[in-house]
C-alpha cells in the first residue's frame, strides 16, 4: 500500500502515520526527517539540499523529489510506504505522479485528516515539549502527572514558540492556501480519503483503516 498523508498542524495526522505504519507493517516516511537525514548523510542531494536552507529558502521540488526517490526505493518500501509531508503543492504531485510511473507503480490512496480550526488551534496552543527528551503533551488533553514536568526523564516543560496561537492560525491558513488545489487534484484521480480527526486517536484511527479498506475491496 503506497499512501499519501495531508492535514494541517495538529490535526493529528503523524500519530495516524505511525499506527498504519504498524498495521500495514511499511515505513512512515517523513520527508522533514529524510531531508535532515540526507544533509546529515552528505549525500549529494542532501548537501544540494542544505545550500538552500541555510540561506533561507525553500528547497526545490526537483531537490526534494530525488531525496524522496532515493528513501522510497529502499528494500523496506518495496511493499509501500506512507509518505507525509510531500507533496505540498499540485505541481510537486503532478511531478511525483511522475516518479511513481517512471518506477512503475502508483500511490494508492491519499488520507486527508481534515480537523476545524477551532479544534487545531486549542491543541496546538496547549501542547508543549520536554526540553530533554522533547517528548510532547498537551496541558488539555494530556498533562503530566507533576505540573511542568515531563514524565518520561523529569524534564522541564516548555511552550514551542510556533505553537503561539497567532502563529498557529496562520500557519493553518498557509496550509489552506497551499493544500486546496492538491486536494482537488486527488479527488479527480479518486485516490483522496477525507477523514474527520476530530475525537479519540482510536476513533479516528478506525475510520481511516476502514474508509482504506472499503477502497481496496
Amino acid at each position: 500500500m503506497r499512501v499519501v498523508l495531508l492535514g494541517p498542524p495538529g490535526s493529528g495526522k503523524g500519530t495516524q502515520g505511525r499506527l498504519l505504519s504498524q498495521r500495514y507493517k511499511i515505513p512512515l516516511i517523513s520527508t522533514g526527517e529524510i531531508l535532515r537525514e540526507a544533509i546529515k548523510l552528505k549525500l549529494e542531494l542532501g548537501s544540494e539540499a542544505e545550500k538552500f536552507l541555510d540561506k533561507g529558502k525553500l528547497v526545490p521540488d526537483d531537490v526534494m523529489l530525488g531525496i524522496v526517490r532515493e528513501r522510497i526505493s529502499r528494500n523496506d518500501a518495496k511493499g509501500g510506504f506512507i509518505l507525509d509531508g510531500f507533496p505540498r503543492t499540485e505541481p510537486q504531485a503532478l511531478e511525483f505522479e511522475k516518479l511513481l510511473g517512471e518506477m512503475g507503480t502508483r500511490l494508492d490512496a491519499v488520507v486527508n485528516v481534515d480537523v476545524p480550526e477551532a479544534v487545531i488551534v486549542k491543541r496546538l496552543v496547549s501542547r508543549v515539549v520536554c526540553s530533554k527528551c522533547a517528548a510532547n503533551y498537551n496541558l488539555a488533553t494530556n498533562p503530566t502527572r507533576v505540573p511542568g514536568r515531563c514524565d518520561a526523564c523529569g524534564g522541564k516543560l516548555e511552550k514551542r514558540a510556533d505553537d503561539a496561537e497567532e502563529t498557529v492560525r496562520t500557519r493553518i491558513a498557509v496550509y489552506h492556501s497551499s493544500t486546496e488545489p492538491l486536494l482537488a487534484f486527488y479527488r479527480e484521480r479518486s485516490l483522496l480519503h477525507s477523514i474527520s480527526g476530530d475525537g479519540e486517536v482510536s476513533s479516528v484511527f478506525g475510520r481511516v483503516v476502514k474508509s482504506l479498506n472499503s477502497s481496496a475491496g
